[in-house]
């Protein structure tokens, strides 16, 4: 026996899929007709410019309000760029530069490209707090370790993007930066009490609350003050008592990727996620990056049994697919986008480069890039200085599998240029600078979170405060390798 249809198009109205692939497929548009809110757009689904607008067009055959989101955070996680890197630096970097107009002027343009092409919802900025140096997640996408600081460009970010029409969603709710694991695999704790959040992490969703963002991201972390065992986004203390009573949130609260171990472990699937975090008070669940027909189908038949046996309240489904359809109403294009700065993202990048020690004679060096893996959040995104080097010889490494006396060698009597992202996490990364700079001139480029180590008996510590295109750039030029 089929679900009943006025029921099933309520349970899709609260649904973000998404597709595999460059070109839509008939179910994805069929869904959107029957009520699905809208997609998510990862780099799979995105080739190039013409194509990726015939894409969100195409989805607007099936549902003329559809939503269409994206992460494009610009800095390292990129979907548009994600062959090549982004144009733009992170928000790391825009925190160490400190200019608040530059981080509005740098969302403007990242709305605006996002405008043209029919995207509707950025889910952006990052305004996690990284009080974690070894946070392994956030990172080099968070404004920064200071909380008055990130409120500040947080809400800067929020308007620049707003401004366009693409609506923002900040997030991770209530904060993902004192994290030291990965949600995307495991259920991190931030076991602090609720003044320490209000303190530390609550500031910067305090002030894109005022500056009008459209929505919120909820974070698969457990907060056992607030949350008990299980994560934010299945809890109405987080949900509703602390971001709608307490904080005045009228928007639309999305879901991190239910598909993450972080929220379908601890609920047994993504189709009890759904059920626990619109109970919770979430409004549109993200379902994640693996999706076809069927799961949607089934987490939508979830839903609906649900409210056949008392888990769900209509009211409340009802309730969510509102505010999902309201934010669908209020996004898109509000005229002409103003153009953007002919790069604007690499001289930001450039005035975000931090030297510490002497950068003389680093003539025709030989430049090593220690292989780093990419988290879920990033992909696998092209990084370093390789493409923006002149008259430099290039060569990529394994830290822990490199030998130091083999790299001088090779180096012979040119200078040493280590490239790396979280340097000193790196199996080995900390020992082979150490070998290396005992015997020879090395200059260490830091394209990740800039923690407090520093290697010993290096010539020069160059910190970018991001691994993007345009970080990228800016250390060759601030080396002398580019032109």
């Amino acid at each position: 026996m089929g679900l009943d249809p006025g029921l099933r198009r309520l349970a899709l109205g609260t649904l973000l899929a998404a597709y595999p692939g460059p070109v839509p497929p008939e179910w994805a548009v069929r869904l959107l007709a029957d009520g699905l809110a809208g997609h998510t757009l990862f780099g799979t689904n995105v080739h190039d410019p013409a194509q990726l607008a015939a894409s969100t067009a195409a989805l607007r055959t099936g549902r003329a309000d559809a939503i269409v989101a994206i992460d494009e955070e610009g800095g390292d996680v990129t979907r548009l760029a994600h062959a090549t890197g982004s144009p733009y630096p992170g928000n790391a970097a825009l925190g160490a530069i400190d200019d608040p107009a530059l981080t509005r002027e740098v969302y403007a343009a990242i709305g605006g490209e996002l405008a043209a092409l029919g995207i509707t919802v950025d889910l952006a900025p990052t305004v996690d707090v990284n009080t974690a140096d070894e946070n392994p997640v956030i990172g080099t996408r968070s404004f920064g370790a200071d909380p008055l600081r990130v409120a500040v460009h947080s809400a800067a970010a929020v308007a620049g993007l707003q401004a366009t029409g693409v609506a923002a969603c900040a997030k991770h709710f209530p904060g993902h930066g004192a994290t030291v694991a990965d949600s995307h695999h495991e259920l991190p704790t931030v076991d602090v009490s609720p003044a320490v959040l209000r303190e530390r992490d609550l500031p910067p969703f305090a002030a894109v609350i005022d500056a009008g963002v459209r929505a919120i991201m909820t974070a698969h972390i457990r907060v056992p003050a607030l949350t008990g065992d299980g994560p934010a986004t299945f809890s109405r203390a987080v949900l509703v008592d602390l971001l709608r009573a307490e904080y005045g949130f009228t928007g639309t609260v999305i879901t991190d990727a239910l598909e993450m171990k972080g929220a379908a472990l601890a609920a047994g699937g993504v189709g009890p996620a759904a059920v626990r975090a619109l109970a919770a008070g979430a409004d549109l669940l993200c379902i994640g990056a693996q999706v076809d027909a069927e799961l949607v189908e089934r987490v939508a038949a979830e839903i609906v049994g649900a409210l056949g046996d008392g888990r769900l309240d209509r009211a409340r489904v009802e309730e969510a697919a509102g505010r999902a359809a309201a934010l669908a109403a209020s996004s898109g294009p509000v005229g002409p986008p103003t153009p953007a700065v002919d790069g604007l993202g690499y001289a930001a990048a450039r005035r975000a480069v931090r030297v510490e020690g002497d950068l003389a004679g680093l003539v025709a060096p030989l430049v090593v890039q220690l292989h780093a893996a990419s988290t879920i959040a990033q992909g696998r995104v092209p990084w370093g200085l390789g493409p923006h080097l002149v008259g430099a010889e290039e060569v990529r490494v394994v830290a822990g599998e490199t030998d130091a006396a083999q790299l001088r060698r090779l180096a012979g009597v040119r200078p040493i240029v280590l490239v790396g992202r979280h340097l000193h996490r790196l199996p080995g990364g900390p020992a082979l600078v150490d070998a290396l700079a005992a015997a020879h001139p090395v200059t260490v480029v830091e394209m990740g979170w800039p923690g407090s180590w520093r290697p010993t008996g290096v010539r020069a510590f160059v910190t970018t405060y991001g691994a993007s295109h345009a970080n990228g750039r800016a250390a060759a030029q601030v080396l002398g390798l580019a032109d």
